[in-house]
């Protein structure tokens, strides 16, 4: 998720650009960056769906004291992405103000703007790549020798052209429709991408009937991509991106799924609804100009149960769950959970 022009959303068509900085580090280090504990830093917003998808791998795998994370403030000014939340307004790390800085050393006017997640080269200070369809299924796949013991499995090789299938089925109509419906420039244009929203939820509810995650009996990658677009659909995306045929608390199916996801570790424990909320209603200029932040909704029934566990299915396969999150990475007390 960039930024810039945010005041021109909803004036002009909503076109999604490809990640300019799409080098991968990689077991073998073929495109120069060699999988190595401690080398990157990863930046993320806990607001940016694109950026919670890594997060959550993140965690999940046990990557954390390999792959240090930075969180940018969820708001961003004219040079997007900033270090507000750190002491001086500086990533304690990287010495930077502002993630552009490391865009600018490997590139500088490079085009694109300035998007997370994104991962650093700290001895360079420089950007290695801004690639959110692939960063992740490269933490999933190259990064192995530095998971935790017990890390899951996130993109099995046999299930491999399934999750890719779904994942792609996934992106075009939610993770995407939502901000092509929701930054709209005509009626037209709003309303078929809105439709396609609720058509492939439909559908993603009835494939969930009957059984617990989106492909075979285990958490995968298209459950993580899936679920950081739904944590954010009553909050943000069904009255800030209109996307109000109905909420997401109103399908029982996805809203038990979501559930049993939020309080799955690695999930839950990741989001933060204030960044969320105030980087949505107070960026977007374009399209709530008075920056108000809504009070709702009531977050209580995220804990509640969910009886999804009859369904079978074995959350991190032949794993276990992750351990309790690190201090300095707890979700602040407006995040729920605290």
């Amino acid at each position: 998720m960039g930024g810039g022009g945010n005041s021109a959303y909803g004036h002009k068509k909503f076109k999604r650009s490809k990640s300019h900085f799409a080098d991968r580090i990689t077991a073998d280090g073929r495109d120069g960056w060699p999988v190595e504990s401690g080398r990157y830093r990863l930046v993320v917003s806990r607001a940016c769906p694109w950026a919670s998808r890594a997060v959550i791998s993140r965690r999940l795998l046990g990557l954390e004291r390999a792959l240090p994370m930075a969180v940018a403030d969820p708001l961003q000014d004219d040079r997007s992405w900033r270090f507000t939340l750190d002491p001086g307004g500086r990533d304690p790390v990287l010495g930077i103000r502002y993630l552009a800085e490391a865009y600018e050393k490997r590139e500088p006017g490079a085009p694109g703007g300035v998007s997370v997640p994104a991962i650093v080269d700290v001895p360079s200070g420089e950007l290695v790549t801004n690639d959110y369809q692939q960063l992740t299924l490269d933490l999933a796949t190259e990064w192995t020798a530095l998971h935790r013991e017990g890390a899951p499995d996130l993109y099995p090789e046999r299930l491999r052209d399934e999750i890719d299938e779904v994942m792609a089925e996934v992106y075009q109509d939610v993770n995407n429709g939502v901000y092509r419906a929701g930054f709209a420039s005509g009626q037209e244009e709003y309303e078929e991408a809105c439709a396609g929203v609720f058509r492939r939820l439909e559908a993603l509810a009835k494939r969930l009937a009957g059984q617990r995650y989106l492909v075979g009996d285990t958490i995968t990658e298209a459950d993580i991509r899936l679920f950081t677009t739904l944590v954010r659909f009553d909050p943000v995306y069904h009255g800030h991106f209109k996307c109000n045929l109905w909420k997401l608390t109103e399908n029982p199916v996805l809203w038990a799924y979501a559930r049993d996801l939020f309080q799955t570790p690695g999930f839950g424990d990741t989001v933060d609804f204030d960044h969320i909320k105030r980087h949505y209603y107070q960026v977007h200029s374009g399209i709530n100009p008075t920056g108000i932040v809504p009070l709702g909704p009531d977050l209580a029934g995220w804990l509640s149960p969910h009886h999804r566990e009859e369904l079978g299915g074995r959350p991190f396969g032949d794993g276990t769950p992750p351990g309790p999150v690190a201090p300095h990475e707890r979700v602040g007390p407006r995040g729920l959970p605290a």
